[in-house]
């Protein structure tokens, strides 16, 4: 019988396509105004467990809710904490050839978790649907500094970075206090930026608005270090980095060398790394994770294109990944998710599955099981 307590050596990133039936009633529900937030509600009740079920079935121990009930990885969360809203305006984010929708985060009042956060429930839902471990993934508490323009943070005592640092700490730190009490034992938070502060383009960017990207990451550091430092012993916490994935594309680019030894330090057990492409470096800074019982997930096996990776492929980079890190040490995930946003990545449903599959095979080939 497989533990059913994470790390797994096999897992994944948390989102996928959105099934055909969702994307409808999300049309009819936020664009056409034809369908009730209730019944909206209950076509995705009525959907996600077959995501589920697809998750178990290709052998995975920790399964999601795909995200299906969101537009965005970071933005739906974001949106649903006190203080913090949700702007639509002209210009979208950049990624390479094509533009994010324009959402932008506006902080207008003192931040917090809130008791009712509806990604709880969410969280609840998937505990009651599966036979393995529920894991839910939101924003990790970079995103709210990084994502929010300086014009955009409104109250006066938040002109101080400390001090707006400190708040984002504490909310995040009542986030995985209200999680575990939801029952949560498996969280992940997603802190892209430490990769995208390895990114000349975006360190320029972070200069010319005044801020210092060796400063940030290690406030951001902080940040996830002091969010997560009281949790219970029996929850597990993970956090995702990427260059950006929204249908494909990718918006930042450069190795973790920067930023490693700040990501090791945050005290979170499961670091799922993206390295696809030549865009993420080398693999040289995993050799900074402390020994012990810490894994890194190298996502060897992207989510953007459909072609599946060479099971001797992915065993070299493994042989390449242990000269830095013990093997002990290490496990298999996909780059990033399938659908960071509701449009999704290039790729079919049959793909998806064909990817996690080929995860769970290299797992129990190299390691013997997930």
């Amino acid at each position: 019988m497989t533990d059913l307590t994470p790390p797994f050596r096999a897992d994944h990133v948390g989102s996928l396509l959105r099934p055909k039936a969702i994307q409808a009633a999300r049309k009819k529900h936020f664009e056409e105004g034809s369908l009730s937030a209730d019944e909206l509600k209950a076509v995705e009740d009525a959907e996600i467990p077959a995501l589920i079920k697809m998750q178990e079935d290709v052998g995975l121990k920790a399964v999601t809710d795909g995200e299906a009930r969101r537009s965005f990885w970071h933005y739906d969360f974001m949106g649903m904490l006190t203080g913090l809203d949700l702007d639509e305006r002209d210009e979208g984010v950049q990624f390479a050839g094509v533009k994010l929708r324009p959402i932008f985060p506006t902080i207008t009042q003192k931040l917090d978790f809130p008791d009712d956060h509806p990604m709880l429930d969410h969280f609840k839902f998937v505990a009651a649907n599966t036979k393995v471990v529920p894991k839910i993934s939101i924003p990790g508490p970079s995103c709210c500094h990084f994502r929010t323009a300086p014009e955009d943070i409104h109250p006066e005592e938040y002109k101080d970075p400390e001090v707006l640092m400190a708040d984002i700490a504490a909310t995040y730190k009542k986030a995985v206090a209200k999680f575990y009490e939801a029952g949560c034992r498996y969280l992940q938070m997603d802190d892209i930026f430490f990769a995208y502060l390895c990114d000349p383009k975006h360190r320029a960017e972070k200069q010319a608005n005044g801020q210092d990207p060796d400063w940030l990451i290690q406030k951001y550091s902080w940040m996830m270090r002091e969010a997560i430092k009281d949790r219970p012993a029996d929850m597990t916490i993970g956090m995702h980095m990427c260059r950006g994935n929204f249908r494909s594309t990718h918006a930042a680019e450069g190795a973790y060398d920067l930023a490693a030894e700040a990501i090791f330090d945050t005290g979170v057990d499961i670091f799922f790394m993206e390295y696809d492409t030549d865009r993420a470096g080398g693999l040289e800074p995993l050799g900074l994770l402390p020994k012990g019982k810490q894994r890194i997930l190298p996502g060897f096996v992207t989510t953007k294109t459909p072609e599946l990776e060479e099971m001797d492929w992915l065993k070299s980079k493994f042989d390449e990944a242990s000269k830095y890190v013990d093997i002990d040490q290490l496990g298999i995930a996909p780059q990033c998710g399938f659908a960071s946003t509701e449009e999704g990545n290039a790729v079919t449903e049959d793909d998806q599955r064909r990817k996690l599959e080929l995860i769970v095979r290299c797992a129990e080939e190299i390691w013997g099981g997930v």
